[in-house]
């Protein structure tokens, strides 16, 4: 079943184009991870599914719907994003923030109602932030943090989360916290989960659904063991990759790799060298 998809999608910024007649498919009750090089359009895409910024030409269509004309509440109860580094207001509470993501269900007077309460405690229950309701935002830790925020999106009770780089800035621990708790999310709500990671091995690890882009174009889209190969990271990286099996998932890993350019210019340095050896002789 689909749900979400794009239609010949272009996107830019003035007369700068970022993403290039995309056509892309969102498996539902899946986690899709978006992948590539910085500036490729991973961010810009998110947000032009998402309707934070708008698009060129193209459609992206939800439930058969076109978003562009989509009512902004009805939007916002069937999908949420966490964006890149997100910031709140300084000494707001974790309640507090989390209640934001009852803004589609409230009433004209925003009053939250018994149920948004409920839902508010579910949400934070659910990501194991309970015991921070009455804290700051602000006194957290960069993990507890970002579960907050998931919890945010979770009130928002949609069944699409968009994700932009959620492990940003957290130490390893911290990041496996997050994306095993998105995996949970999937696993035991049937959410759909599309998120950008920039680590191959977790996108590889956590994803059912992988879409490499480059220049705001696809290079391939698919299983983590179609995606995650050696001529598609070359194509998409420039890097000369060695894939084997993580042991404990069976998934691919990206064990080591080399920079393409640094390889000529490895080869082109020791040609060199052997030039100017060749004229001591």
């Amino acid at each position: 079943m689909v749900r979400l998809f794009t239609d010949d999608l272009s996107i830019g910024y003035g007369e700068r184009l970022i993403v290039n007649n995309l056509s892309v498919t969102i498996p539902d009750q899946k986690i899709t991870t978006i992948i590539g090089s910085n500036g490729c359009g991973k961010s810009t895409l998110l947000k032009a599914i998402t309707r934070i910024i708008s698009h060129k030409s193209g459609s992206v269509l939800l439930d058969g719907k076109d978003i562009s004309k989509e009512n902004t509440k009805i939007l916002a109860k069937k999908m949420a994003i966490l964006p890149q580094s997100p910031e709140s207001a300084p000494g707001l509470t974790v309640g507090e923030l989390v209640s934001y993501g009852r803004f589609p269900y409230q009433n004209g007077f925003g009053k939250l109602s018994k149920k948004d309460y409920e839902v508010i405690d579910w949400a934070l229950e659910v990501t194991g932030t309970s015991d921070y309701k009455f804290r700051p935002v602000d006194a957290l830790s960069g993990g507890q943090r970002q579960r907050v925020w998931i919890a945010m999106a979770l009130a928002q009770e949609t069944d699409i989360i968009f994700l932009d780089e959620p492990t940003t800035y957290l130490d390893m621990a911290h990041q496996l916290e997050v994306l095993e708790l998105l995996q949970k999310l999937n696993y035991e709500q049937q959410r759909t989960i599309i998120m950008v990671l920039h680590d191959l091995n977790q996108a590889a690890r956590f994803a059912d659904y992988i879409i490499a882009l480059k220049d705001g174009e696809m290079v391939k889209a698919g299983s983590c063991e179609e995606v995650i190969v050696p001529q598609v990271l070359r194509q998409v990286f420039q890097i000369d990759a060695v894939i084997g099996k993580d042991p404990r998932t069976n998934k691919p890993m990206c064990i080591t790799y080399n920079l393409l350019k640094g390889e000529k210019q490895h080869e082109k340095n020791i040609s060199t060298l052997y030039a100017h050896a060749s004229s001591d002789y």
